[in-house]
Order: structure tokens, then sequence, then C-alpha cells
């Protein structure tokens, strides 16, 4: 917990450092915190179990959720099999989130329940880094087996400076067709439409109750800025915290900068806890008095 409020990180990337590109590296240089890094992470560049859930622990995360990814033309390959160790040390505190590229992976249902039966629980898309809009039939078979199982589909939404992407997967609005085609799909929008997306992020999160924004990426003191348009109250209460660690100075700091950017503590309950336990399934502590 954090000042007495649960606190459930959905976006982390706790990859093994050997199997990434350079551009990788040097992001989570720029941008996050190297000493971090270094309490997690042995010589080799392999997360240790315990390092991992003793930080979590000392930021008050109740819930980590992990990323995956298969992107060798961005950023490299972050293989399910590679977290679940992570996971295994302690699998009520540390989550991991499924990924399936179809130009890696056929059939993608196949491979998506196999990284279910493996502990995921949840499915993220990223167009950006994979080259493929994620209203691709190609993805379908996948959502289906999302919708079935009663998991959420996390698409990134949001621009990306790593080489070998391509920003214009990026657009939220791909997403229509999806909406519409999987009446029961929960989507969550990992970055929350950063670039250039935030008002179509906004509306989407606004007008339908199965789309969330996630914040992941986003500094806390400019998330009134990025969606100024819209009705700050109403907004609030769709979104989801994430950092994208270790792309963050400190997951405790970027959770109370959010906290104190939100209209009051109910929301605050929601965006930093309340709404990743009913979209992503999880199991929380309850909150302190």
């Amino acid at each position: 917990m954090i000042d007495g409020l649960p606190l459930v990180d959905v976006h982390l990337h706790v990859a093994r450092l050997p199997t990434l590109k350079p551009a990788w590296k040097d992001w989570a240089d720029d941008f996050g915190d190297a000493s971090a890094m270094r309490r997690v992470y042995d010589p080799a560049g392999t997360a240790d179990p315990g390092r991992l859930d003793d930080y979590l622990a000392a930021e008050g995360v109740d819930v980590a959720l992990l990323m995956t990814e298969y992107s060798p033309k961005a950023t490299g390959i972050q293989p399910i099999e590679d977290v679940l160790p992570l996971a295994a040390r302690n699998p009520q505190r540390i989550k991991v989130i499924a990924n399936v590229n179809p130009h890696l992976h056929y059939p993608v249902d196949e491979e998506l329940r196999r990284q279910l039966d493996l502990g995921a629980v949840a499915l993220k898309v990223h167009p950006v880094h994979a080259g493929i809009a994620a209203n691709d039939p190609a993805l379908y078979p996948a959502y289906e087996v999302c919708q079935q199982a009663g998991i959420p589909l996390v698409v990134h939404c949001g621009t990306s400076v790593f080489p070998g992407s391509s920003n214009k997967f990026a657009d939220p609005v791909l997403l229509d067709d999806v909406l519409r085609d999987f009446r029961r799909l929960s989507v969550v929008l990992a970055h929350g439409g950063r670039g250039w997306w935030y008002d179509a992020a906004a509306f989407m999160a606004l007008s339908s109750e199965r789309v969330w924004i996630e914040l992941s990426g986003l500094p806390p003191s400019r998330l009134r800025e990025y969606y100024a348009r819209h009705n700050w109250k109403r907004l609030t209460r769709r979104m989801i915290f994430g950092t994208d660690w270790p792309g963050v100075p400190g997951i405790a700091a970027n959770a109370r900068a959010v906290a104190v950017a939100l209209p009051d503590e109910e929301t605050a309950a929601l965006v930093l806890a309340g709404n990743a336990s009913a979209v992503y399934n999880l199991k929380l502590p309850e909150a302190a008095p």
C-alpha cells in the first residue's frame, strides 16, 4: 500500500537485458532510476526474483504486472519464459501479461492460450513495435480468446522513439473496429494516446465503459494539460495507474504525484488500484483506515 491505499502498477518491463536492443537500454538509462535497476538486476543483466519483490514492497506496490514483448525490429524479445521466475517468487504480488506478434506466432490464438496457461492475466499487443495495426484480422483470433476468457486487451497507444517503430499504428481510432466486433472485450490504452492522440483516447474512454486510459509513461504533472479538453472529474475515473518501469524515477513517487493530480481520494483509490482490480481481475488488500 501507499499512504493507506492499495497500489497496482499495471505496466513494468523487467526483461533480461541481454535479450534487448541497445536503444532499450539507452531509454532506461535516460529516463529510469539507475539505482533501482542496480538493486533489482544482477551483473549479468537478469532481474533477481527476491530483489524485485523486495523493491516492489518498498515502493508500496501490492500487485505488479510485468510486460512481455516479441518485437525483434524495435526493442527485442522479452519472452514470457524469462519473467515467469519473477512471478513465481510471489504470485500474489507479481503477475505477467502475455504478448503475441502475428509475424512470429501462428496461430496467435494457440500461442495466447499457451501463455495464459503459464499464468498471464491479460494480453498486450504492440502495433507500433510489431508493425501491425490493432484491427488487423490476423489478431482477431487472439481477441476472441481474450473475450471468452474475460481478460483485457492492452494496446500500446502512443508514440515510440525506438528505431524500427511504426507510429502510424498507435492511432486509437483503429480500435473502433475491435470494439465493434468484440462486444464484451475490455480495452486498455497503454500510454493514453501519448503524442498526438490524447483527445481520441479520452473520447473513447468517456464514450465506452469498456475502454480505459492507462497512464504509463505520462508525467503526472502534465496530465491535466494532456486532457484539458475533457471533463477531468469524469475522465480520471476511467484511468489506470502504470509507470513503464524502469522508465520512471520511482514507482512510489509517481503514484503520489498522480494521486495529487486527481480530484479526490475516492478517485485516487480507483486510479491507483480499484480500476485495475476490476479490469484485470485482481485481488487487492483492503485500504487502511
